[in-house]
């Protein structure tokens, strides 16, 4: 799975999750900033894409440098290799 193939799952996930229109959502797009996340919705995120992408589970400390779609498209790629 390529980034662009993560990226597209997760445009997919966050735009149910937040309410959201796919398209609007980049690899720049930041959870709180920009889509007003708080700490339960990012959990919720985390274990969607746990569960999407078969990774296991998601370290508390990698949690923390989950900011922007960007460092989850680029965390999950890492997962994958």
């Amino acid at each position: 799975m390529n980034v662009q193939d993560i990226l597209a799952k997760m445009q997919e996930m966050i735009a149910e999750q937040f309410a959201v229109e796919e398209d609007e959502i980049t690899m720049e797009t930041s959870f709180e900033e920009d889509l007003g996340a708080d700490s339960v919705d990012l959990v919720e995120l985390v274990m969607a894409m746990e569960e999407e992408f078969e990774i296991g589970e998601v370290e508390e400390e990698d949690l923390s440098d989950l900011k922007t779609v960007g460092d989850c498209v680029n965390y999950l790629a890492n997962k994958l290799k």
